[in-house]
């Protein structure tokens, strides 16, 4: 592990334009489950230990993200995670506290990092007993990545406030480590500070494949993949979901240790005309690198 005190990504949480058409798409298509609802929210599970791993909250008429929640390794870790978010400039929205609204539980507290993106780290949140991965359905988020207009001062803030370390650097991004996986929150070097892309993980090869055959036959086309990227050496195909908001599936991600060494920009280049390791896939299309740019952190979570 690299950070004291984070334990890896629980979930991330979103505002949709229809909760309705976000349920059939995400169950019927992405192939999650639903894990609890209510009016105006809807929670839903992979196949792995999380409670939930995605959150959809009723919102106005463009998507937008409400929080990234994080994973503590214990109680304690939660007051150094606020005291080091204080000293690195971050803003505490709410103190530690029981998360009784929250289906999953636990003891949570929230911040903002100093450009306005809305965490929530939590500990002793409710878990599901551990069980085979079921092919072609996500087991769990693997990384979230969040572009940054400013990506020296997220990353420091990154190591300074929650004990993340560089992990690789490449001309377009920033992999930021905490436990095993190689990254858990990546920054795309870009002039917006934009959710980029959420990565759901398979457990496979095969279920990232039928994955991009399903999402096809839906009417949602591959807009990047299939490929294996360079930094964490995984399996991808990216997409966009009904209302703008770029999902991923992954797998075989790269497992890393203490002893792994990162590597800058002048490492991570590829022959030209590649984008990834293999050399078979387009680059991205330029639909996606817009959607990349469009979801915001909501202003008032």
């Amino acid at each position: 592990m690299s950070s004291p005190w984070i334990a890896g990504l629980r979930s991330v949480e979103l505002f949709v334009p229809d909760l309705a058409r976000a349920e059939a798409f995400y169950t019927q298509t992405w192939h999650l489950e639903v894990a609890h609802r209510s009016d105006d929210a809807l929670y839903l599970r992979g196949s792995g230990t999380d409670d939930h791993l995605l959150a959809l909250r009723r919102g106005g008429e463009v998507p937008q993200i409400r929080q990234v929640t994080l994973r503590a390794r214990s109680r304690e870790a939660l007051d150094a995670v606020r005291a080091n978010v204080v000293k690195a400039g971050g803003r505490i929205l709410a103190e530690a506290h029981e998360l009784t609204r929250n289906p999953a539980g636990g003891i949570g507290i929230k911040f903002q990092d100093p450009h306005g993106r809305t965490f929530q780290v939590v500990h002793g949140d409710a878990r599901r007993q551990e069980s085979a991965p079921v092919q072609d359905r996500p087991i769990r988020l693997t990384h979230v990545v969040l572009n940054s207009h400013a990506v020296d001062e997220t990353q420091k803030f990154l190591q300074d406030a929650l004990g993340f370390r560089l992990a690789d650097r490449t001309g377009i991004m920033a992999f930021m480590n905490c436990d095993r996986d190689h990254h858990t929150i990546a920054i795309g070097i870009s002039d917006n500070d934009a959710l980029n892309h959420i990565a759901f993980l398979m457990p496979d090869f095969e279920s990232v494949m039928r994955g991009g055959g399903r999402m096809r036959d839906a009417g949602f086309p591959i807009q990047w993949g299939p490929g294996r990227h360079g930094p964490g050496n995984n399996l991808f195909n990216y997409f966009i979901d009904p209302f703008g908001v770029v999902i991923e599936y992954t797998a075989d991600v790269e497992q890393i240790d203490e002893r792994y060494e990162a590597h800058g920009p002048d490492y991570w280049k590829w022959p030209p005309g590649r984008v990834d390791q293999w050399g078979i896939s387009p680059p991205p299309s330029d639909t996606l690198k817009a959607a990349q740019k469009r979801v915001f952190f909501a202003p008032n979570p």
